[in-house]
Formats: structure tokens, C-alpha cells, sequence
């Protein structure tokens, strides 16, 4: 060992009694030329004479992805079994700036050189643009054999890959350059639903449930808060057939035992609880006692609250003496004919479910099997007939004009460029035309999902993931539909 580190001493001691020489000298410009040869030729065309010229017989290889190559015949192998048969044409191009030469003396007679710097490789495919793969640190060792260089000893190093760039032609259309975004992003699964002129015109699924396991058109999704537009439309369904009043009082029909001598339970109406001005706290368990109770009076201002829609699924339930599940059955799911979405767990789901993941690692968070209805969350559903009624909403609903005006009207500010209607928070002037857009979205553990709609246009949008990391795929998908538009939105949501 201490033999080792004497030598490995002597050869730093080397290095730096003698500085690199100068680009402008013979040395720097033969060394530079040699390395033409080797690579812009030999590696750049897969020129095999190139480097059974210029390698020494004594010739190693050492890389820190690849391996070593202990001899010139097993490099020269690697690359006619490796480089030759890629399914694109490699290309490697040295960064000059990087490039430092260093003489190599024995008693001031030059016996070889060290090369140092920096390369970058990319690849071209047929009718594409080429594109960097891997930028990384190599070493060379040339020594003067005969009087001719040979490459004796090479180390690449510190390789850093670079992401594919994406085909924005084919993102969202061809499975398998989609797959290969969504690894990039570390999003399992993606689903999305693309609505136009009022039409469906698509509906896809792209990645896999969990690791090996590929996502089917008909995966179950947990969406989350997407919960709450369905909720929000039972209410509206029944307000527009005479059957509920959007102002009136709700306490005749459920009161929360927490908010029972609370005067201010008696001022919540239908049109406070869709506009999240109920004045509860997102969840009671958010409280220091557990229990539910008013941060403000009911009415006056905004703030999002999933225990104001339970509160709503209570009301509705003890009107109608009917689960939410049975209301939402009979006036959307099954006119709508949205066969595979339920408020309660189903064990049948069990292998078509889109598992949770965690933002790091991309390990799985346990599912949760709610036996127990949410009016605001964890609604099971598919990509197809969550689309279904999105384009629902987008063509009217089966509202009366005037009470779908309520659900896009200003109920309450939320900042200076957003106001929440009834159900959904509403984008204003999206673009040069000051349209708006309607948009709710669902975030919990391992899930993002989220829905647009932009009613000038009868567009709509959806999107459904299964990753803490799932909002990383928002901006792209929401550009690639809807351009111009999509940009406002985005604009929009930046803002606070």
C-alpha cells in the first residue's frame, strides 16, 4: 500500500513541477489533434481504425457508469458491440475552454502527456434535432511509443445525465414519450380529460398504478377535493327543481351538536357553504379542542373549508332521507351514466386503483378504504366519467340559465384577480378578451388532480395524478390544450 501512495505522490508531483503548456504550443496542438482523430472521427463515426490506431496495446479504460476495459482488444469490443450498434448516432464534443495539457519529463526528455477537461455527448436521431445526453470529467494519459502518441490510459468521470428533451408533438398522445416525461417528473400515473366546443375529444391514461403495473383507461382515482363540484351540483340540482332555496336558512334541517348554542349556525345558507364563507376552519381536527366552530360570522368573507360541505352532505342527507351517494346517483351519476364513480370504497377497485406516492423515493402511502361518505373529499372515480361530467357543466348542467350565472357570479373575493362562485373559484380575465375560467382543484397525500373550464370556449380540462409530485405535470398539459388561455390561467394562479 505505502509502495501505491508513493507512486500516486510522484505522479502529483509531476503534474504540478510541470505546468500546462500553452494552447499556442506544439504539444497543446498535437495532443489536441490526436484527440480529433480518436473522437471526432473514431467515436463521432464509429471509425474503428481510428482507435486500433491510436490506442496502446497496454491500453485501460476506467468509468465510473461503464466500468473497466483492462485491455485494448476488450475496449475496442465495447465500442463495436456498444457505440456501433446504438439506436442513434452518438456524438461527443470536447468544451476547449476546459482543455489543459500537461508534459510529461524524464530528465527533460518528453515521454508523454496528460489531457484534462471537459466533454459533453449527445445524440441524433433521424429527422430530429440532436440533443445532449451526458456531460461528464475525463483524463487521459498519452505516452509517446516509438515516436507515436498512443492513448495509453483513459478515465471518464463525474458523468452527469441529461434528460431526453420531450417531443411536444407527440406529449399526451403517444403512450410510450409520455411514459418517459412522466419518469422524468417521478409522477406514476397521468390522467387526462380534454373537452372542445362542448365535445369530449379525449380521454387518456398514461404510467402505472404502482411500479410494474400499468394503468388501465378505467383506473380509480381518488380526486380528492374534486369532490366538492359533485357535491356542490346535487345542491344546485335540487335548488333548481324547487326541492331547496339558495338563501334559506339550513338549520331546520341538520345543526352540528358543536355549533348548537351558537347563534351564528342559524345565518348558514346553501350560498354561503358553496362559497366557503361559512366561516369553519378547513377541518375541526385543525382546532385545539377537535371540535367545530366559526373563525368569523358566517357571510362576510372567504375561507376554504371542507367541513362546511360535510356540514352540506349532513343537511342534505337528513332533508331527503337519503345518502349523498343515493342524491348524487339519481340526479347525475346514473342519467350521466358514470358507472365507476362512488363516494365509499368498493374492494372491486382494489386492482385497478391508482396508488399514492410519496414526493421522494416514490414509495407507496397505505390506501385509505373509506366505508363513510365525504361531501368534500375522496371521491373514486375515473379519468372517462369525471370528463363526462366536466362536459356535463360545460354544456349547462340542466340548469336554468339564471342559476347557472349564480355559479360563475362573484359570491365572494377571494384576492384581485380571483372570486369564488358557487362550487368553483372563478380565473378572471384570462386573457386579452378578459374571459374567465372556472377551475377547482384536489390535493392530499399522493394525490394532485384538478379541472378547468372555460365556458366562452366550451372547453374544459382535467387532470388526475397519483404523486406528491403530480402538480409538476400541471403547466405542460394545461399549455399543450389550452394555449393562450391555459398561459392566463396560469398567470392568474401565480398571482396573490
Amino acid at each position: 500500500m505505502k509502495k501505491y501512495f508513493i507512486l500516486i505522490h510522484l505522479l502529483f508531483l509531476t503534474i504540478l513541477a510541470n505546468a500546462q503548456v500553452e494552447k499556442s504550443s506544439e504539444l497543446y496542438k498535437t495532443i489536441k489533434e490526436k484527440d480529433s482523430l480518436l473522437f471526432n472521427i473514431g467515436f463521432n463515426n464509429c471509425d474503428i481504425i481510428q482507435f486500433k490506431k491510436l490506442v496502446s496495446d497496454n491500453f485501460e479504460f476506467y468509468h465510473d457508469q461503464g466500468g473497466i476495459a483492462k485491455s485494448k482488444s476488450e475496449f475496442i469490443q465495447s465500442i463495436e458491440n456498444g457505440l456501433c450498434k446504438l439506436d442513434y448516432k452518438p456524438k461527443r464534443v470536447i468544451d476547449e475552454k476546459s482543455l489543459d495539457i500537461f508534459p510529461l519529463n524524464n530528465n527533460g526528455v518528453l515521454y508523454g502527456a496528460i489531457q484534462t477537461g471537459t466533454h459533453s455527448f449527445y445524440a441524433i436521431e433521424k429527422n430530429k434535432e440532436e440533443y445532449l445526453t451526458s456531460v461528464a470529467n475525463f483524463t487521459h494519459l498519452w505516452i509517446l511509443e516509438n515516436e507515436k502518441w498512443k492513448l495509453s490510459k483513459g478515465l471518464s468521470y463525474n458523468h452527469k445525465d441529461v434528460d431526453k428533451p420531450t417531443d411536444n408533438k407527440l406529449l399526451f398522445s403517444d403512450k410510450e414519450e409520455t411514459e418517459r416525461w412522466l419518469e422524468q417528473k417521478s409522477i406514476p400515473a397521468l390522467g387526462i380529460g380534454y373537452i372542445e366546443d362542448g365535445k369530449i375529444k379525449q380521454v387518456s391514461v398514461f404510467g402505472e398504478l404502482e411500479k410494474g403495473k400499468t394503468a388501465p383507461k378505467n383506473t380509480i382515482w381518488n380526486v380528492a377535493s374534486l369532490t366538492k363540484p359533485i357535491t356542490a351540483l346535487v345542491s344546485l340540482k335540487l335548488i333548481d327543481s324547487g326541492k331547496l332555496s339558495l338563501d334559506e336558512a339550513l338549520y331546520k334541517y341538520y345543526i352540528d351538536q358543536d355549533i348548537i348554542n351558537d347563534p351564528r349556525a342559524k345565518k348558514l345558507t346553501l350560498r354561503i357553504i358553496l362559497s366557503h364563507q361559512t366561516g369553519f376552519s378547513n377541518w375541526r381536527g385543525n382546532n385545539e379542542n377537535g371540535k367545530l366552530s366559526f373563525d368569523f360570522e358566517p357571510g362576510t368573507k372567504y375561507q376554504y373549508s371542507g367541513e362546511g360541505f360535510e356540514y352540506l352532505k349532513k343537511v342534505l342527507e337528513n332533508k331527503f332521507n337519503k345518502s349523498i351517494q343515493q342524491l348524487a346517483d339519481e340526479l347525475i351519476f346514473k342519467p350521466l351514466k358514470m358507472h365507476n364513480t362512488n363516494f365509499v370504497w368498493n374492494e372491486q377497485y382494489e386492482s385497478r386503483f391508482a396508488k399514492w406516492h410519496t414526493e421522494k423515493g416514490g414509495k407507496i402511502y397505505p390506501t385509505k378504504k373509506h366505508n363513510t361518505a365525504s361531501g368534500a373529499d375522496d371521491l373514486l372515480t375515473t379519468i372517462e366519467d369525471y370528463t363526462i361530467f366536466v362536459n356535463y357543466l360545460v354544456n349547462g348542467a340542466g340548469l336554468s340559465i339564471n342559476l347557472f350565472k349564480e355559479i360563475l357570479s362573484e359570491q365572494v373575493r377571494i384576492n384581485d384577480f380571483k372570486h369564488f362562485g358557487l362550487g368553483w373559484w372563478i380565473d378572471e380575465n384570462i386573457n386579452s378578451n378578459k374571459d374567465f375560467a372556472m377551475v377547482h382543484g384536489g390535493d392530499d397525500i399522493g394525490v394532485h388532480t384538478i379541472a378547468f373550464i372555460i365556458p366562452k370556449t366550451k372547453q374544459g380540462l382535467i387532470i388526475f395524478t397519483n404523486s406528491d409530485n403530480g402538480t409538476g405535470a400541471f403547466q405542460e398539459v394545461l399549455l399543450k390544450y389550452l394555449g393562450k388561455n391555459g398561459q392566463g390561467i396560469m398567470e392568474v394562479e401565480m398571482k396573490r
